[in-house]
C-alpha cells in the first residue's frame, strides 16, 4: 500500500538539509523537493522566493516528523533570542 507524501518543512536548502539529517537520525525517511530550482531561482518555485525547498515524509511518519521539526524550530528561535 502506497502512502501519500506530506510536507513537513520548507526553507532554504541548508535549513532543509539540517532538518533532513535530524529526521534521518530519528529513523524517518524524507526527501527534498525543489532543492535545485529552489536554490538557483527560488522565486520560480515560491512567491517571493522564501521557503522554496520543501521536505516531504510519508503520512505514517508525519506526527513524529512534526515533533522533530518543532524541536528544530524551537532551538533556532532560542539561538536567535540569545544574541
Amino acid at each position: 500500500m502506497k502512502t501519500e507524501p506530506v510536507k513537513v518543512f520548507r526553507g532554504t536548502y541548508l535549513q532543509c538539509e539540517m532538518v533532513r539529517s535530524l529526521l534521518e537520525n530519528a529513523g524517518i525517511e524524507s526527501y527534498l523537493k525543489d532543492e535545485i530550482l529552489g536554490t538557483v531561482a527560488p522565486w520560480w518555485v515560491e512567491p517571493g522566493g522564501a521557503g522554496a525547498v520543501k521536505i516531504f515524509v510519508s503520512k505514517e511518519d508525519e506526527e513524529k516528523a512534526i515533533l522533530v521539526v518543532e524541536q528544530y524550530e524551537k532551538n533556532i528561535n532560542e539561538e536567535n533570542t540569545d544574541e
